[in-house]
């Protein structure tokens, strides 16, 4: 890339593998945000290590879930320098992001009953880096409404592919209007909000994509909620897994 050019990020993929890697290459994305569900940090760090390179810049997330799952909260980090479970309350979650300095991001806000609503965003908006404004997952109307929320409270944007699925990396990517250095100056990028645009492709075949996409939803909350609540027992980023030492204890909801 050279100091003229955009920088491009897709701020949240759930999948990663060599395929992942070479579509992401093939549309000209600079860096992806590896943030899978119910994955320690530990892990997902290899392996946004192992996938990343001199032309791809892979970072470690984690799309946290606050709550239980009757009330659930997803809130977007990433330069974690400590890992952080699930199903904490969202103000424990907060306050070990804002301990950390972490990079925090509002995924779909106000989508279906998992995200963090408009007041809600108010109140933590000294901590919030970003709000999405487009993802697949979202239909028109879910775009206008994250868009008015984003501006409404004077907040910088982001867009993100939301990949659950391999076809949907290269679909959506956020667009950093200088050169970016690496992970470190990536992260300063988002904190100071340095002026970016959400792009995305465009077209049938991305309708269609969004749609596939949108219908994983179904496949998410049914098949593969089950295999987590009943077959697999707890999750590894249960807060009561060795991994975290109990550091997390008083702000647990379960």
């Amino acid at each position: 890339m050279t100091p003229n050019e955009s920088f491009r990020v897709d701020p949240h993929v759930k999948v990663l593998d060599e395929r992942v890697v070479r579509r992401a290459k093939r549309y000209g994305l600079d860096a992806l945000v590896y943030a899978p569900h119910f994955t320690q940090l530990a892990d997902v760090r290899a392996k946004a290590r192992e996938h990343s390179d001199d032309e791809l810049l892979v970072i470690p997330g984690r799309e946290l879930f606050t709550g239980s799952w009757r009330n659930r909260r997803h809130v977007l980090a990433f330069g974690l320098d400590e890992p952080i479970p699930d199903f904490l309350t969202l103000a424990g979650t907060m306050a070990e992001l804002r301990r950390q300095n972490a990079v925090v991001l509002v995924p779909h806000p106000e989508f279906l009953n998992v995200s963090l609503d408009r007041e809600t965003i108010d109140r933590y908006r000294e901590l919030v880096d970003a709000v999405e404004i487009y993802n697949p997952k979202h239909w028109a109307h879910h775009n206008r409404r994250a868009r008015s929320i984003a501006a409404s409270l004077s907040l910088p944007t982001f867009g993100s592919s939301y990949a659950h699925r391999e076809r949907t990396v290269g679909e959506v990517w956020t667009a950093f209007e200088r050169a970016i250095g690496g992970v470190d100056d990536l992260l300063t990028a988002f904190r100071e909000g340095i002026a970016r645009r959400v792009e995305h492709r465009s077209g049938a075949i991305h309708r269609l994509r969004s749609a596939a996409e949108f219908a994983h939803l179904g496949y998410e909350n049914s098949v593969t909620k089950f295999d987590r609540l009943v077959l697999s027992g707890t999750e590894p980023t249960h807060p009561e897994q060795d991994y975290y030492e109990g550091r997390f204890d008083d702000v647990r909801v379960y």
